[in-house]
């Protein structure tokens, strides 16, 4: 055979490339490793290496599969002593290997050698259970697979690789619907399904899907479950290869629709061909995490021969063995189907249970389609599943078994929808129906006394309230419309209505439940986007709200939903702003008059309280206070209004800038006070500076004091400094103070990158200008896509144009910012200049 590296490499694309969507993917794998055997059978003839050694494939390539951007595993089984040439001819041959294109991963071994590596690394264990000779005596390789055989331990291997697979489901998300998954190791990707085989097959089982289900370890649905299964994710990984010329195993964001394309899935309606794809992915992942658990624990009692330790009755249909929930009758489910539910509302029921026992699970998942439109008629099925709904503690794990095993999808057909759709929003780092389950979780922790520390006021609220189970239905169906086209709040409410009316639910509560599904996102669109220091704006709220009864879970539910989206979208920031809003609300709800002059005394009355505490006397800081307004006061919270007090009280006719910064008290970031004589650009300056430190600005209060002065006050946080800023605190006041002493030029802000995520779902850019209510100021507000320097860009463009800024509020939602800034100007009394700043804005904030 005539070995080049052209050759080799041609032939190898050749088949790649003749490969389409509609072959069994097998086939390009097998004829992939027979090329590789091929070539390195050739290889190792030619470099005349003792009779003695073999060539052994391991590892996936002992399977006899090998992906387009896979490494060749290898064994090379040698004598214990090895002759003094033989060193060199392997060197060569592996040399020759890497000249030809081969990616090799090689061990040279005697078989005492391979016993003892075994014994110590289960890694190496596992890649030798699956050895196949390419070339040498075939005695050496029976005399290898004989004694590992004789030395392997299954219980132990079975205990080893369990606790491996649950240190790697761990490294990837704990779950199988992360939004780029690793199509191999992620939680129900290729790499589990390895791993029964290799369990089946250290536990004497027949190792393929087909011969399983030929002795009835699995059933014939079962096999054809794990079939497609198998296949997709070999076809989505084998398309990961050919688009990318490498091993490329994460099924990113850039390359889901060029992924859809190649296997020739297309959008479908308002649904895009990644969302598609990542749909049939999820579901695939889905059931062979489903089939997993069935599977390992089937193998575990078959190893250990375990029976039941602990067996007790607990009523006339269900027994707990060793803790598991299980049938005392495993026919009752041919029989009477609504069990199904009632199993789930006994593990909610009694704690003590642990779960669900193997056979119960498999009866459940096999019962699937009998989960019909007459079973979810059925009164008795409707009432235990609102049984389930009124629980406390556990409603969400049973909600979460219920996804998991299907049933959940069976009794809801709008929840089957949004099951494993993704959200193309960039800042939900969940599918639609894990993104529910955990605001339903979050909303069941508020109950919880071992989790009232982290949100109190929400503890304090849901102990009070009335029928809290209200909350649990308006957090389950409150994005269940998502996908659909159209506004999913409105979609969702009539969903709701539907459910609520078919479930006996009484008007008053499904009128409440309806309303917070509508109108869920109100809340944090108030707190985030407007002014709540505007008495005006808190009224319209509290009018649109009309009961305290509606507030509270509407905060309730707001909270639990902006945790639920991503860990970095919430923080003690936009809490702090919620819990603002609420408190107002519901002082207006219940009578108070909140009066601009009434909220003013307030907060001058608080202030002064914190100012004594230190002690400060009202004679220190009376002169300061004189150059402060009404509207400084307004704006800004008495702690921070002490604050700024304490620090200026004796600087305030400082003619260099003072700067100073604290650890936010609400924590999440820090608070940085510029002081200094009025000047154009300065904002822009300041914006300048943060940019230059990678200093993200979440709020900002710009205000211009009697006496020329301005007073600015931000919250900003750094991604590399969270949770220990006080470093930082120092450098921050010394440089932004040099900075602004130099007063150097500002520089032309350059095109901020966009992230990955951002240039693959880009988000679309919006500008809107509009008077306040006083028609004295503009409200201006953004959304884009983030990219570095966006806060920079912004502030230079608006001091270009003359336009003073009062306060900025910056909300990042993961990859999409949306900011509000308050405005005035002579510009802006000309309907032309208006439209100006809005076309300057619109083609800053267009991504390069």
């Amino acid at each position: 055979m005539k070995l080049d590296r052209d050759r080799w490499q041609s032939e190898r694309i050749r088949l790649v490339s003749a490969f389409h969507s509609r072959q069994d993917p097998r086939t390009l794998l097998k004829r992939l490793a027979a090329h590789a055997d091929e070539s390195l059978i050739a290889l190792w003839r030619r470099a005349n290496l003792p009779a003695s050694a073999c060539l052994i494939a391991v590892g996936g390539y002992g399977r006899g599969e090998l992906f387009p951007g896979s490494d060749l595993d290898l064994l090379i089984l040698i004598d214990e002593t090895l002759e003094d040439d033989a060193k060199p001819k392997l060197e060569a041959f592996i040399g020759a290997c890497w000249d030809l294109g081969l990616d090799v991963g090689h061990a040279v071994r005697s078989v005492e050698q391979c016993l003892k590596e075994s014994a110590a690394d289960i890694t190496v264990q596992t890649s030798l259970l699956e050895a196949r000779l390419l070339i040498g005596p075939r005695d050496r390789m029976l005399e290898l697979a004989k004694r590992l055989s004789q030395q392997q331990d299954a219980g132990a291997f079975f205990e080893a690789k369990q606790l491996e697979m649950r240190q790697r489901h761990l490294r990837f998300d704990d779950s199988p619907y992360s939004l780029e998954p690793h199509v191999k190791e992620s939680p129900g990707g290729l790499r589990d399904l390895q791993l029964l085989i290799w369990l089946a097959r250290a536990a004497g089982m027949p190792t393929t899907w087909l011969e399983l289900s030929q002795v009835g370890v699995i059933s014939r649905e079962e096999y054809r479950t794990l079939q497609q299964a198998q296949r997709l994710l070999t076809m989505i990984r084998i398309s990961l290869h050919r688009l990318s010329g490498r091993r490329e195993d994460r099924l990113v964001f850039d390359l889901q629709v060029r992924v859809a394309q190649d296997l020739g899935i297309g959008a479908q309606g308002a649904r895009r061909a990644s969302e598609a794809l990542m749909q049939r992915y999820y579901m695939a992942a889905k059931r062979v995490s489903q089939m997993r658990s069935i599977l390992m624990q089937l193998i575990e009692s078959y190893l250990f021969d375990r029976q039941a330790k602990h067996s007790t009755e607990l009523d006339e249909e269900f027994v707990v063995r060793d803790d598991m929930l299980a049938l005392k009758d495993p026919s009752l489910i041919d029989r009477d189907l609504s069990v199904v539910f009632r199993a789930f509302l006994r593990t909610v029921e009694h704690p003590g249970i642990r779960g669900m026992a193997p056979d119960l699970l498999r009866a459940i998942w096999l019962s699937r389609p009998r989960m019909d439109a007459n079973f979810r008629r059925l009164p008795a099925n409707r009432s235990h599943f609102m049984q389930v709904l009124m629980q406390g503690r556990g409603v969400t794990k049973a909600l979460y078994d219920m996804n998991q095993w299907s049933v959940l999808g069976r009794y809801l057909p709008e929840w089957r929808r949004i099951v494993g759709r993704m959200q193309h929003d960039l800042f939900h780092v969940y599918t639609v129906d894990q993104h529910i389950l955990t605001v339903l979780r979050n909303v069941q922790r508020f109950s919880m006394p071992e989790h009232v520390h982290e949100f109190p006021l929400c503890s304090e609220i849901v102990a009070a309230m009335e029928r809290p189970w209200r909350l649990s239905i308006a957090a389950l169906y409150h994005d269940i419309a998502k996908g659909r086209g159209g506004d999913h709040s409105s979609l969702g409410a009539a969903e709701v209505r539907r459910f609520c009316r078919a479930h006996g639910i009484e008007r008053e509560d499904s009128a409440l439940i309806e309303w917070l599904v509508e109108h869920h996102l109100a809340m944090s669109s108030v707190a985030q986007k407007q002014d709540i220091s505007d008495p005006e704006i808190v009224e319209q709220f509290a009018k649109f709200v009309v009961s305290e009864e509606r507030l509270n879970a509407l905060y309730l539910l707001t909270v639990a939903d902006i945790r639920g989206t991503s860990p970095k979208v919430w923080n003690s920031w936009k809490g702090k702003l919620l819990e603002d809003l609420y408190r107002s609300t519901k002082r207006i709800i219940g009578g108070e008059r909140l009066s601009a002059q009434s909220r003013l005394d307030s907060k001058r009355k608080e202030a002064v309280r914190l100012l004594h505490l230190v002690p400060l006397l009202d004679r220190e800081y009376a002169a300061f206070w004189q150059r402060l307004d009404a509207a400084y006061f307004l704006r800004h919270d008495a702690a921070d209004i002490a604050w700024h007090t304490r620090v200026l009280y004796r600087l305030y006719e400082s003619e260099e800038p003072v700067v100073r910064a604290r650890i936010s008290p609400e924590g999440g970031g820090f608070q940085v006070l510029v002081y200094t004589s009025d000047q154009s650009q300065l904002f822009a300056r300041i914006t300048r500076y943060f940019d230059s430190r990678s200093i993200s600005v979440q709020h900002a209060n710009v205000h211009t004091l009697r006496g020329a002065r301005a007073l600015d006050s931000f919250i900003v946080s750094h991604p590399d400094h969270e949770g220990n800023y006080r470093e930082l605190l120092t450098l921050v006041e010394s440089e932004l103070k040099a900075y602004l002493i130099r007063n150097e030029p500002l520089l032309e802000p350059k095109p901020g990158k966009t992230s990955r995520r951002s240039r693959s779902f880009p988000v679309q850019t919006r500008v809107a200008l509009r008077p306040d209510s006083s028609a004295s100021r503009y409200i201006l507000s953004l959304s884009t896509s983030d990219r570095s320097g966006l806060l920079y860009a912004i502030a230079h463009t608006l001091a270009n144009r003359q336009v003073q800024l009062e306060s900025a509020r910056v909300t990042t939602l993961g990859e999409r910012v949306e900011d509000t800034f308050v405005v005035k100007g002579d510009l802006f009394a000309e309907e032309r200049a208006r439209l100006a700043l809005e076309s300057d804005l619109l083609k800053l904030l267009q991504p390069s």
